[in-house]
C-alpha cells in the first residue's frame, strides 16, 4: 500500500498491528498533508504525533501480516484500476481512504457535542441545526481531499459530469436524534462511474456499543471497522433464527407484527439505513430494511460496504439500486433492502405494507 510506505521512514512497518499503531499511523499521514485537512485536524496531529516516541517504545514487534496486507492492498488496488477510465488511475482509492475516515470521525465529534449540549440538539422535525453545519465541513474536506462532483443532502448538489461524486448525508437519523434516540451517523460514499466504490459511515453515539466506524474502498481486501480489519461474506448466507434484520427504530411499536416479517431471524430496531446497512456489511446482521423512499445520499457509502462483504442493495422490486441519473440519485426506492442476496429476496416478498397501513415503519 502506497500510503503505508509513504510513512515507513516514521513508523516501523515490523511494529504490532494493533488498535494504538494504526491510528498513529493514520496521524502521521494526516501530518504530512496538512494543507489537505485544515488546521483544527493539524493541530490534533501535531498533539499526537507529540506522543510517538512513547507509543512506539510501549508497542510489541509483530509478525509479517502486516507486510502482506501491504502488498495485496497493492496489487488489489492495481487489479481493480485496469479497463477503467483515466481518471481512475489517478486515484489511490486505499491511499483516499484513511484521510475520508478521520474528516467523517472529525465530523461525528460534532454530532456527540450536539448530543450533550445543554437544552438538547437544536432544531425540530427531520431538520437540526447541526447538519448543515457538518455539511459545509464535510463539502470543503472532502472536494479538497480529491477534486469532483458532489450530492449532499443539506447543501445540494453539483454534477458536471466528472466521473466521481461525494454523497454526503451528515446525519442520517436526524429526526430520531432530535427525538432522543441514539444511532444516527455521519455517511460519505464515492461514486465513479456511478458505482460505490468507497465507503464511510460513522455513528458516534449509539446504544449497545461505543462509537462505531465502518468503512472501505476498492482495492482493500477487508472492511474496516473502529481501525481493525473484518472480514464478511454475505454471499450465500440464509435467513434462520440465529441472524438478525436490522429495520428503523419505529418498529419497537409493534414488535410482535416485526417478529413475524423478520422470521425466522429477529428484529433489531435501530436508526439511520446508513448505518443498518453498514451493521450488516460488518457481520452484526443478515439484511437491512427501510421501508421509506431513500435518496443517494442515505445509501451509496453503506451500498459500497455492502459490496465488500458480498452482499447487494436492491429496490422494492428486486432490481439493484443504481445511480445513473439526477432522478434515480433524488429517489433511489421507495423501499429498500440490503444485505445477503438470499435474504434479501426472502424478505423482500412479504407484505411490508401491513405495517405502514398502521403508520408504523
Amino acid at each position: 500500500l502506497g500510503l503505508l510506505r509513504h510513512f515507513q521512514g516514521v513508523i516501523d512497518l515490523n511494529l504490532k498491528i494493533s488498535n494504538g499503531a494504526l491510528q498513529l499511523r493514520m496521524a502521521e499521514q494526516q501530518l504530512n498533508r496538512p494543507q489537505v485537512l485544515g488546521s483544527a485536524i493539524d493541530q490534533r496531529c501535531l498533539r499526537t504525533s507529540h506522543c510517538v516516541s512513547a507509543i512506539l517504545s510501549k508497542t510489541p514487534r509483530i509478525p509479517d501480516r502486516i507486510d502482506e496486507l501491504v502488498e495485496h492492498w497493492g496489487r488489489e488496488q492495481a487489479k481493480n484500476q485496469e479497463g477503467r477510465s483515466t481518471q481512475m488511475n489517478d486515484v489511490n482509492l486505499p491511499q483516499l481512504l484513511i484521510p475520508v475516515i478521520d474528516v467523517v470521525e472529525s465530523a461525528g465529534r460534532l454530532i456527540e457535542a450536539e448530543w450533550t449540549r445543554a437544552g438538547g440538539p437544536r432544531g425540530h422535525g427531520d431538520k437540526a441545526e447541526v447538519d448543515v453545519e457538518i455539511e459545509l465541513i464535510l463539502r470543503q474536506r472532502l472536494l479538497a481531499l480529491l477534486a469532483c462532483d458532489f450530492w449532499g443532502e443539506e447543501t445540494g448538489h453539483e454534477l458536471t459530469g466528472n466521473p466521481f461524486c461525494w454523497v454526503v448525508d451528515p446525519n442520517d437519523g436526524t429526526s430520531d436524534f432530535l427525538k432522543g434516540l441514539k444511532g444516527s451517523a455521519v455517511s460519505v460514499g464515492l461514486l465513479h462511474n456511478n458505482i460505490p466504490v468507497l465507503g464511510v459511515v460513522y455513528a458516534p453515539v449509539i446504544e449497545d456499543r461505543g462509537a462505531d466506524c465502518i468503512a472501505w474502498a476498492e482495492g482493500v481486501p477487508e472492511l474496516l471497522r473502529n481501525g481493525q480489519p473484518v472480514r464478511v461474506d454475505l454471499t450465500y448466507r440464509q435467513l434462520t433464527d440465529a441472524e438478525h434484520v436490522m429495520v428503523s427504530a419505529a418498529a419497537v411499536s409493534k414488535p410482535q407484527l416485526n417478529a413475524e416479517l423478520c422470521a425466522p431471524g429477529r428484529f433489531v430496531a435501530m436508526p439511520s439505513i446508513a448505518y443498518r446497512l453498514a451493521r450488516v456489511a460488518a457481520g452484526d446482521g443478515l439484511c437491512a430494511v427501510s421501508l421509506y423512499p431513500v435518496s443517494a445520499h442515505d445509501v451509496v457509502a453503506g451500498h459500497a460496504l455492502l459490496r465488500a462483504s458480498g452482499g447487494t442493495l436492491v429496490n422494492q422490486d428486486g432490481v439493484e439500486i443504481t445511480y445513473r441519473t439526477v432522478a434515480a440519485m433524488s429517489a433511489v426506492s421507495e423501499r429498500c433492502f440490503g444485505g445477503a442476496p438470499q435474504a434479501c429476496e426472502t424478505l423482500l416478498a412479504r407484505d411490508w405494507q401491513r405495517l405502514l397501513s398502521n403508520d408504523a415503519s
